[in-house]
């Protein structure tokens, strides 16, 4: 009788074409299937040149999908021309490649454009027991699908395209569980923020998680993609979760699932991917769900943060090891010790990214936010993660919230996220934010940014 496994190895162990070991377990040197990947228009065409220098053509060009979302303008008039030179070529590099070499891309002006981690999912194309790589990190988000989902460079792009294979070294695995209910109004976001702060930038490094427990299994699968999308902020390669009947049923109404009876048949058999009674995790890590608080950060890595509560540390009350980091981001955030973090007034409010932009993150916003105003003086702006997830806002009547709340309500992409577009902070606005980074510079040159939930 074989040891019991956990889910990440039974998904590698059924994707392994070879091993260059001679043993298994973490470390071990292998050759992995693909089963699909999304390709961007940012950082893709290295990948597309080499092939093309090679003389290469894809293995399997239907197993990919190409989509613009990085460098794409997300203002409401689309036709207004708001990109620059190197933006625009980019994005019609992307559709020349997907033309030469038969892939299909949804370009600036497709209906079905969106960020590729908010397209995958709801088009249905990532199914349990799938492994996932693409080039951006959020890759991670496909595990809330019961996915082994990475990111990967440019080079490997094009070894993935040429063989729909990659040469991968097989993680170390971690359990989180998160047992009991997160309290009324705590968020996924809120969630992972909290794990982030407790274990460290780095505390799953070279990790594939799983996330269990009770509180995990209530969340619905926009939810549990969110933790999974920023489990890559701690460290992990991977992170995933067992996939479950909600899993199935938000398949089973997206355009592109397998048909009622495969799904039907697939679901038996889905059940079973979970981690065996038994598995050894190389880590495992316990928390209360009760206990955590609603989360927002205060400095420049995602794990400087606090209960919205609380307010900036003072740097000689922590361990010493974090000293030094403290110091420089609260001289980068122009923040005093002490300081509570709610009296620390913004400049800008932005509700978008592969972290938080789903139909069910405006949802939240919006239920809080009908009524209100934003506050003089703050510019306040609001993508939505795909075309679609727009056109289902707009039939619901949220946009109409956002806009008479005074938020700009603009087009898809992924904005204002990582400002590679002409979404961008000014030299020392403060913007709070629902994505997934607050890194030095991430949201525009001396930008300042604070991590929340976007019901914040």
């Amino acid at each position: 009788m074989s040891a019991p496994k956990t889910l990440y190895d039974k998904i590698v162990d059924e994707h392994r074409v070879l091993s260059f070991d001679e043993s298994a377990g973490a470390g071990e040197r292998l050759l992995l299937y693909i089963d699909r990947t999304v390709l961007n228009e940012y950082t893709s065409p290295q990948a597309f040149s080499g092939l093309r220098e090679a003389r290469r053509t894809p293995w399997r060009p239907a197993a990919s999908l190409g989509v613009v979302d990085h460098v794409n303008s997300t203002h409401p008039d689309r036709n207004a021309g708001h990109l620059d030179g190197g933006a625009r070529r980019q994005i019609e590099y992307l559709s020349e490649n997907g033309r030469d070499f038969g892939i299909e891309i949804f370009d600036l002006f497709d209906p079905r454009q969106g960020i590729e981690h908010v397209v995958m999912p709801e088009l249905g194309l990532v199914l349990p027991g799938m492994v996932i790589a693409a080039g951006d990190s959020h890759s991670t988000t496909y595990g809330a699908f019961g996915v082994v989902g990475f990111g990967i460079g440019t080079s490997d792009i094009e070894h993935l395209l040429a063989t729909q294979t990659l040469v991968y070294r097989r993680l170390k695995t971690m359990r989180i569980t998160i047992d009991g209910l997160l309290a009324p109004g705590v968020t996924a976001k809120d969630l992972i923020m909290e794990v982030i702060r407790r274990i460290g930038a780095d505390g799953a490094a070279g990790h594939a998680v799983e996330f269990a427990g009770a509180a995990v299994e209530a969340l619905g699968v926009e939810a549990r993609m969110t933790i999974c999308n920023m489990a890559v902020e701690c460290g992990a390669r991977v992170a995933l979760m067992a996939p479950d009947d909600k899993v199935v049923d938000y398949i089973a109404g997206c355009p592109r699932a397998p048909s009622a009876e495969l799904l039907a048949r697939a679901r038996a058999e889905w059940r079973d991917l979970r981690s065996d009674a038994g598995a050894r995790f190389d880590k495992d890590i316990l928390f209360d769900a009760g206990e955590i608080p609603p989360m927002v950060s205060w400095g420049t890595s995602p794990d400087q943060s606090l209960a919205i509560t609380g307010a900036v540390p003072d740097p000689d009350e922590l361990p010493a090891e974090r000293r030094a980091d403290a110091i420089r981001a609260m001289a980068y955030m122009d923040l005093a010790p002490h300081t509570p973090l709610q009296h620390i007034a913004i400049d800008r409010a932005f509700i978008g990214s592969c972290t938080n932009a789903r139909l069910s993150d405006l949802r939240d916003a919006a239920r809080i936010l009908k009524g209100r105003k934003v506050a003089p003086g703050v510019r306040a702006m609001i993508s939505p993660g795909s075309s679609g997830v727009r056109r289902a806002a707009e039939g619901e009547g949220i946009d109409r919230i956002f806009i008479e709340a005074g938020f700009e309500w603009r087009r898809s992409g992924c904005s204002l996220c990582l400002a590679m577009n002409d979404d961008s902070l000014a030299p020392g606005e403060r913007c709070a934010s629902s994505t997934n980074r607050n890194f030095e510079g991430r949201q525009g040159i001396g930008g300042r940014t604070h991590l929340m939930s976007p019901a914040y």
